[in-house]
């Protein structure tokens, strides 16, 4: 009885240390992107193809050796919650995430529109002077000293905040658009920036909502088999879904646009690339880490999603959604 019992514990441990591990690997590959093309530190690829051979560069490889055991330490530590328990812990996670991405959309906009729309109209130079206004108009001035400011903010609002900021945004897409439709046919009056403004919330709320509605159960189905499977039928669905599709996919966004500096998602990152328009927003780089946002807490809530359901195929009774 004791060993039937040990070897419970042990499955429940390796299922549950595995769905960790996928976050852990995935904060520090996200973490090491940075350290390599922001702080210059060697990298854990170029380091084991003898590239380099610093401090830096083996504890960076280091960091995903050590993944699964961090991983293992932090289940054992939370060994006497349930499947479902330690679901919604991960599931705040991707929540803080993608509420942070939201204020951080929703602050940039607003900030950078109000920008581009003073600039336009030379009434930006009287307020702040025609040498700050010079700075204002250079991408890696605004991007050091207005977004990443505001976004630093909305990490803030993000971990202080209960939700998830969507309805005020979906709002401000309506309000944005509207007023594009009054200006252009009943004052003849339309910018570059105004498009861009309801581009930029539009993406960020069609990309960062993706991690949320599967959270809620959200996403359509169009499998009509899967409504009438028993719950272990269908956990064992999802599990291989998430597993074989899901995972899959967004470690190849990850790691396609994440690898290099000439990647998709890095190489406007690094540059601070925006639109050709002369006086439009200047957000085009943001809206390319859009990506990288949604990979990023699609992953978090899939390991969200692979915990509850092997609380299901272990016995837990699945909650309602």
């Amino acid at each position: 009885m004791q060993q039937s019992s040990s070897a419970f514990l042990k499955k429940d441990l390796l299922l549950r240390s595995l769905a960790f591990t996928v976050v852990y690997a995935t904060v520090i590959f996200v973490l090491n992107n940075f350290l390599n093309f922001w702080a210059l530190w060697p990298g854990a690829v170029n380091t084991l193809a003898g590239k380099s051979s610093t401090g830096l560069g083996w504890l960076q490889v280091l960091s995903y050796a050590v993944a699964p055991l961090l991983a293992a330490i932090h289940v054992f530590g939370l060994r006497g919650q349930s499947y479902q328990m330690l679901a919604e812990r991960v599931s705040h996670w991707a929540a803080i995430s993608i509420k942070a991405a939201f204020w951080m959309v929703l602050l940039v906009g607003m900030a950078d529109m109000l920008v581009s729309f003073l600039r336009i109209e030379s009434l930006l130079s009287p307020i702040v002077g025609s040498e700050l206004t010079t700075e204002l108009g250079k991408p890696q001035f605004r991007g050091t000293y207005v977004h990443l400011p505001l976004m630093l903010l909305a990490c803030f609002i993000a971990l202080r905040s209960r939700g998830l900021g969507f309805i005020w945004l979906t709002l401000m897409v309506v309000v944005a658009e509207f007023l594009i439709v009054i200006t252009r046919f009943v004052f003849s009056y339309e910018q570059a920036f105004m498009g861009d403004l309801v581009r930029f919330w539009y993406a960020a709320l069609f990309l960062f909502a993706s991690a949320h509605t599967l959270l809620i159960e959200g996403h359509i189905r169009v499998d009509v088999a899967y409504t009438h499977f028993k719950p272990r039928t269908q956990s064992w669905v999802n599990v291989l879904g998430v597993s074989l599709l899901g995972l899959p996919l967004c470690f190849t966004i990850l790691t396609l646009g994440m690898w290099d500096k000439t990647s998709s998602i890095n190489s406007p990152l690094l540059s601070v690339e925006v639109s050709q328009s002369g006086y439009g927003m200047y957000v085009k780089y943001i809206m390319v880490g859009f990506l990288a946002i949604f990979a990023f807490s699609m992953i978090i809530q899939f390991s969200s999603y692979l915990l509850k359901h092997f609380g299901v195929l272990r016995g837990e009774t699945a909650t309602s959604d």
